[in-house]
């Protein structure tokens, strides 16, 4: 007689995503009662020390009940890219996976869960001299003869790029100098990428007008909870300004804008509620032309039941 039981196999990376403020948080803890979870921080402001409550940081109660990694690995001066999460997170995955647990990967960036999930082109860093010489033949010349040179090297780019279009001439002929390869053959190459089974969940509530609540309810709690004195702290150092990443952060920019007295607090309410709308406008766009995505909806007592029932699915071969 044949054995025809069913074969279990390693379960999937589980990816739960979402427009800010829709309940990811909450459902990510959810699983990790019911499942053996480790949660990885998909956040490009849950990075920044001293940044906790105008970036939504899970509490220290919740972090400690909950262990999130990639958070607060750098200070608010420095940059952290999407390869860097790249490398960071799929180390992370590694040891997770060793121990025999499931990484569950919590967050809003969509661009991160992007590069992690299809791999990110090995795309050099900008270099300032060769910059320098571009921009000096752009001086000299013209865009359109650089345009031209393009044109020479790179011709799927030159159609691409608009000979008025120097920042994007730029990059192009920048790569091209550097690598001896166009940014065309670069971008066809994709780097170290998520392996096996990945389980891709979206949560957002099923009305816009509910995330647009939840998002002014959770802005007012954050003023509440000290967001201007935290700011304070941020600009006391000296060192910090509006055009880093970090005061770049969707309502930083606006407590910092008021705390130099550009507006009054009122304004700065409205507008940072506005910048996190718009920003949670952005997350869904990307979220729609998501391909293989499972949905689930703000406050559904079945979601968890569902991310259950869908992990058992793929563990069963």
């Amino acid at each position: 007689m044949s054995d025809k039981s069913s074969t279990i196999k390693q379960p999937p990376v589980i990816c739960l995503m979402g427009p800010t403020a829709s309940g990811k948080t909450s459902l990510a803890m959810a699983l990790c009662d019911a499942l053996p979870c480790d949660i990885v921080s998909v956040d490009s402001a849950l990075i920044y020390r001293d940044m906790d409550i105008g970036t939504a940081k899970p509490t220290h109660e919740e972090l400690a009940n909950y262990p999130h990694s990639l958070i607060n690995l750098r200070d608010a001066t420095q940059s952290y890219s999407a390869a860097d999460f790249c490398h960071d997170a799929l180390a992370e995955i590694e040891k997770i996976r060793a121990n025999n647990r499931i990484p569950l990967l919590v967050g809003g960036t969509m661009m991160y869960f992007k590069s992690l999930i299809e791999g990110i082109s090995p795309l050099p860093a900008a270099n300032s001299d060769i910059r320098q010489k571009i921009e000096a033949e752009a001086e000299q010349n013209g865009w359109q003869a650089l345009h031209e040179q393009l044109q020479a090297v790179d011709s799927v780019s030159a159609e691409r790029i608009h000979p008025n279009d120097p920042q994007r001439i730029t990059r192009a002929l920048e790569v091209f100098r550097i690598t001896d390869k166009t940014i065309t053959q670069l971008t066809e190459i994709k780097g170290d990428k998520l392996d096996g089974d990945v389980l891709q969940l979206a949560i957002t509530p099923q009305e816009r007008s509910t995330l647009h609540e939840r998002i002014e309810i959770r802005y007012q709690q954050m003023i509440e909870q000290g967001f201007e004195d935290e700011v304070v702290k941020l600009k006391a150092r000296g060192d910090l300004h509006e055009d880093l990443p970090s005061i770049r952060c969707v309502g930083y920019r606006q407590m910092w804008q008021y705390l130099n007295g550009e507006f009054d607090h009122k304004e700065m309410v409205f507008r940072g509620v506005c910048a996190t709308r718009q920003l949670a406008k952005r997350q869904l766009t990307w979220l729609r032309s998501w391909q293989n995505l499972h949905w689930l909806t703000t406050d559904d007592k079945t979601n968890l039941a569902q991310v259950l029932a869908l992990v058992g699915k793929y563990q069963q071969c």
